[in-house]
């Protein structure tokens, strides 16, 4: 099976002034279709770098990199763009939801700048079926202002979504939310993967990397570890145990 993600010793520096800063120091890097890998590491370490060079942000400056078997190290801005917006989903710490414009129509975005013409009634089909994965349907037509954190994030992963990417890039996805919403946010994320959706997440909270299936940890522009997630945690059983211990606050 053909990985998602092939990185080939890879590297980024940057030039600031007269210094040379080396991000990422020949990262060489699998993830094959299905995985739900949790990328970790210190400010500094070269996350944030390498997570935009796999969703082809940013151009590595050594190496090479396969998306879903195409080539894109060497790809100029504007197809960068295209390959972006076709085979990568991403979400981000901030919602970015348009404020004036319903869950559906934020759904329906995306699909506006896809290299493929999509029909406005295919649009409203991908965007409702997108809504339904996130457990949405019924909320569809809310402003943003009506939704609560965890459910503007939710519109924000099936936006992601609609494009039917080969790829799901995930930013610090739970950095605004409260306990209890991090971990339904990772019970979706678990539920696409379990569906056969690619995901690659950042993340500085080791609980929430838990709920991942591979942590691959940076220090330094390079792989400290990369190991299958011990003890990975449960979502559903999870949310299950926290709603018994506050019944159990209440009742004491």
């Amino acid at each position: 099976m053909n990985a998602v993600i092939k990185l080939s010793d890879i590297h980024k520096t940057y030039r600031t002034g007269e210094v040379d800063v080396h991000a990422v120091r020949g990262v060489t890097l699998d993830i094959a279709p299905g995985e739900f890998v949790a990328i970790m590491g210190s400010s500094g370490s070269g996350k944030s770098t390498l997570m935009n060079m796999i969703g082809c942000l940013d151009r590595p400056t050594g190496g090479s990199y396969f998306l879903d078997g195409l080539d894109v190290s060497t790809l100029d801005r504007d197809q960068r763009a295209k390959i972006r917006n076709d085979k990568i989903g991403f979400v981000f710490q901030g919602f970015n939801l348009l404020s004036r414009t319903t869950a559906l129509e934020n759904v329906e975005m995306p699909m506006l700048y896809n290299s493929q013409r999509i029909s406005p009634g295919e649009q409203k089909i991908r965007s409702t079926r997108s809504l339904e994965l996130v457990g949405l349907a019924d909320r569809a037509n809310h402003k943003p202002n009506q939704l609560s954190g965890g459910q503007q994030q939710r519109v924000a992963i099936a936006r992601a979504l609609v494009n039917q990417p080969s790829l799901l890039l995930a930013d610090e996805p739970t950095g605004n939310l409260d306990s209890q919403t991090s971990i339904e946010i990772m019970g979706v994320f678990q539920k696409l993967n379990d569906a056969g959706i690619t995901i690659v997440m950042v993340t500085h909270e080791l609980d929430v990397a838990r709920y991942t299936k591979r942590m691959i940890i940076l220090r330094d522009g390079k792989i400290l570890t990369d190991e299958i997630v011990p003890a990975r945690l449960n979502a559903e059983a999870e949310l299950k145990k926290l709603r018994l211990a506050q019944e159990a606050v209440k009742l004491a």
